[in-house]
């Protein structure tokens, strides 16, 4: 009877272990559920740099060393021509009147003495009116010397008499030069009465200027002048250079010019003015370059570029020129490293004889630089 209270208690144990160890079962699994489920862990890895390549056989390449290069520092400028105003000559009128005929134009090329435009004016019928009285004039005091020498040789007139018919022909005839002239400077002929004047080129040259049109007044000796003429054999070219830049530019010295209508003709100037006043705003000197104009193809309102030189030389870095790659609006150059090649920005300057290209930054004197970088790009994006 005891033995079988003893079973019952051990079965009954056993019934009450049974959910516990399933539960124990369960969350075992349910941990490597979750563990499985977990992302792995980080893996860190180095950073790599863009701009080192590698590429198959870097022994193809033939490898130079830039070189040094001394040249005098430039300065580079942009200007515009203008007329030498030495040499432009302002018609002038010298009668007031009402423009009836235009006969020459702005940028028309005018001979001396050739006719320009004609004004009716008023100031030449009152000469004419002067003139005419001033001969009028003259002749009755001629008339009146004769009678007065003739009564003084046969002693029926004092010597006093005589002197003073002698002022006044005298008199006469000093007004009726002068009428005369008058008439001459206004552009008349005396002899032939009309009211029109004829305005005159001073000088030969082009007209950079006009201010008239027809059927408008022009008053004498008053501005603006009807026309502007100017001699093109020698312009000026202007520029504008900042102040920090002003140390380098001397009167006297020469500049290199080009045009931006004729980039491949270099012209010759000489530097005869430098600014004494600054623009205020942006804090430039106008920089004035007197050059010969043979042909007078510098036409004024031209753009052109002037490149000043130092005295003192400054020393820069040189590499053939294909040795630059340009890519995307920069230069490059391939710098090998351990069988690798670093592409290196650089900024290029001028281009040199014998193939050569000027670098300003970016690598010095003495470092290896790929001979032909195209190639080797070629061979990057081949990759």
């Amino acid at each position: 009877m005891r033995i079988k209270r003893k079973n019952l208690e051990l079965g009954l144990l056993t019934i009450s272990l049974a959910p516990l160890l399933s539960l124990g079962g369960c969350g075992k699994g349910q941990g490597n559920v979750e563990a499985q489920e977990a992302p792995p862990p980080a893996q860190i890895i180095p950073g790599v740099d863009v701009t080192l390549f590698a590429v198959d056989h870097p022994e193809q390449y033939p490898i130079v060393a830039a070189t040094r290069y001394e040249a005098p520092s430039q300065l580079v400028a942009t200007g515009v021509v203008v007329p030498d105003i030495s040499r432009s000559v302002p018609v002038i009128t010298l009668a007031s009147g009402r423009v009836v005929d235009i006969r020459a134009r702005l940028g028309d090329a005018v001979q001396k003495d050739q006719v320009l435009l004609r004004v009716r004016s008023d100031d030449v019928a009152g000469g004419f009116d002067a003139y005419r009285k001033a001969v009028a004039d003259e002749l009755l005091a001629r008339k009146q010397l004769g009678r007065t020498k003739d009564l003084y040789e046969h002693g029926a007139m004092a010597q006093q008499d005589l002197e003073v018919a002698q002022d006044n022909e005298e008199d006469a005839k000093t007004t009726l030069e002068t009428a005369t002239e008058h008439l001459r400077l206004l552009g008349n002929d005396p002899d032939k009465p009309n009211g029109i004047v004829d305005i005159v080129a001073p000088v030969s040259g082009v007209i950079t200027d006009q201010e008239v049109t027809i059927a408008a007044s022009v008053q004498a000796y008053s501005s603006p002048n009807p026309f502007t003429i100017s001699d093109l054999t020698a312009v000026w070219v202007v520029c504008d250079v900042y102040e920090n830049d002003m140390a380098t530019v001397r009167i006297g010295e020469a500049a290199d010019i080009k045009l931006n209508a004729f980039p491949d003709r270099m012209i010759k100037g000489k530097v005869s003015n430098v600014g004494a006043i600054l623009d205020p705003t942006i804090r430039t000197a106008k920089i004035r370059l007197e050059v010969p104009n043979p042909g007078e193809f510098m036409r004024p309102g031209m753009f052109a570029t002037a490149t000043f030189y130092s005295l003192d030389k400054k020393t820069y870095t040189t590499v053939p020129s294909s040795a630059i790659l340009h890519l995307h609006d920069r230069d490059w150059v391939f710098i090998p490293m351990q069988g690798k090649f670093r592409r290196t920005q650089v900024t290029s300057g001028a281009q040199l004889p014998n193939n050569l290209q000027e670098i300003l930054s970016g690598l010095q004197p003495g470092q290896q630089v790929v001979s032909n970088a195209g190639t080797i790009q070629n061979a990057i994006d081949n990759e």
